[in-house]
């Protein structure tokens, strides 16, 4: 992994947010092999792109210390990037792989995994100081792919803006600050098996990306 502006990122022991540091110790307990800390942030220091998304899943980013690997998730998600080009490289949802990511970084909302997959608002708001540092410290970022509106949120309230500032649902374009923003629906696969998010879809997200970087 590249090496990311340390205020962007929390301690590995991180002690912010008491209900997630007891889920982290205990999924430690039943899996000491495991990354269980916040998962760090992923990609190129010099990217114009930033995929925002939730939070880690217990068994993917918690488990693989990578956002998005080792759970569904990640195989429609890194394999979007790759055939974007915003990704190159093999994916291994274990995280042994040579997969690199081009002009483009992910991160996470809320970094340490939460029960059920639901993080707390005030979670969210304890968490977002690193968000909001992240954005800061991609000193050529242009545009931001929110992976679901609770994603979206966090990251306009990390700029500085009321949540309202961006409409939800799947596909709207906003400007916020200096940034483009671009929604999605989140590719779970709740969402993926139910056909409320196609990888057309996805992929089309990720094309205007790529258009708005090119004009």
């Amino acid at each position: 992994m590249e090496k990311l502006t340390p205020q962007a990122e929390p301690p590995r022991d991180c002690p912010l947010c008491p209900r997630l540091v007891a889920y982290r110790a205990k999924n430690a307990a039943e899996h000491p092999d495991w990354w269980n800390g916040p998962a760090p942030s992923f990609g190129d220091p010099a990217a114009r792109l930033l995929v925002a998304g939730l939070a880690p899943g217990r068994t993917g980013a918690n488990r693989t210390g990578r956002p998005f690997t080792g759970d569904h998730a990640g195989i429609l998600l890194y394999g979007t990037l790759r055939k974007t080009g915003f990704a190159t490289g093999s994916y291994d949802p274990n995280g042994r792989d040579g997969l690199k990511l081009v002009d483009c970084m992910i991160s996470n909302a809320v970094r340490c995994a939460p029960p059920g997959n639901k993080p707390e608002t005030s979670e969210e708001a304890t968490c977002r100081p690193f968000l909001a540092a992240r954005i800061a410290a991609l000193p050529r970022l242009k545009v931001i792919v929110t992976l679901g509106d609770v994603s979206r949120r966090n990251v306009l309230k990390a700029l500085g803006l009321r949540a309202s500032a961006g409409l939800p649902g799947h596909g709207t374009e906003f400007q916020a600050g200096p940034y483009v923003v671009l929604n999605s629906y989140h590719c779970s696969r709740l969402n993926t098996n139910t056909g409320r998010l196609t990888p057309a879809m996805f992929e089309a997200v990720f094309e205007r990306a790529r258009a708005l970087l090119e004009a």
